[in-house]
């Protein structure tokens, strides 16, 4: 467990990272959507290859996925529009901790449920009260 954890530490902190890099990009070259779409080219050829390494017959297999899956490419693609047009305008900062207050609530909502195939976690009161204490931590920040 304590690995998968890790690893998804060093996801959040690549996120404002990211973020950061995209905007960046997006005003050096004056286009917040160009910048976007060379992060998902240089994102695609990783993905890709990595795909193509580890498990080729993968590819074979997507023509039968139900097609409601591939939205997923939509919700990264607002994502990623959207932090690279937003940061430079309220802060890395700001844009991430309004992003993880989403993330808080939909993936509460997610485990309760189960949607999407997610494993049941069901939102307790130790869960609910967890969540609402960063949630105020986020909304702090805010404050400050």
């Amino acid at each position: 467990m304590l690995q998968y954890a890790l690893i998804m530490v060093a996801a959040g902190i690549g996120i404002p990272v990211l973020a950061a890099l995209n905007a960046a990009l997006g005003r050096q070259i004056g286009s917040p959507a160009m910048a976007a779409a060379v992060l998902f080219v240089v994102a695609f050829g990783i993905a890709a290859t990595a795909a193509l390494i580890t498990q080729p017959q993968a590819f074979g297999r997507l023509a039968a996925a139900p097609k409601y899956l591939f939205l997923a490419g939509t919700l990264v693609a607002f994502y990623i529009l959207s932090i690279t047009w937003i940061a430079p305008v309220i802060g890395v900062g700001n844009a991430v901790f309004f992003v993880l207050l989403g993330q808080l609530l939909s993936a509460a909502i997610i485990d309760h449920f189960g949607l999407l195939s997610a494993q049941v976690s069901p939102l307790t009161a130790n869960r609910a009260a967890g969540i609402a204490l960063m949630a105020t931590g986020i909304l702090l920040t805010q404050k400050a």
